[in-house]
């Protein structure tokens, strides 16, 4: 399965399962950026990323994680 940035709740999944430890309510805009395009799963173009996909991504992992 190939990951867009238009795929927040996969992308958010994918990160809880590589990360589980994180806090996704404390990580920084710019570690979730470099971690979507870490995952062997992803890819899309980086620069299609934006402030409110992050933030799309983040929420769903908080839902995730809780």
């Amino acid at each position: 399965m190939s990951l867009k940035w238009t795929d927040s709740r996969e992308i958010a999944i994918a990160l809880f399962d590589t990360h589980p430890d994180v806090d996704p309510k404390t990580i920084r805009f710019t570690d979730l950026y470099n971690w979507v395009l870490a995952l062997s799963e992803f890819s899309d173009d980086p620069k299609h990323s934006g402030e409110k996909i992050l933030e799309a991504i983040q929420m769903y992992w908080i839902e995730e994680a809780d």
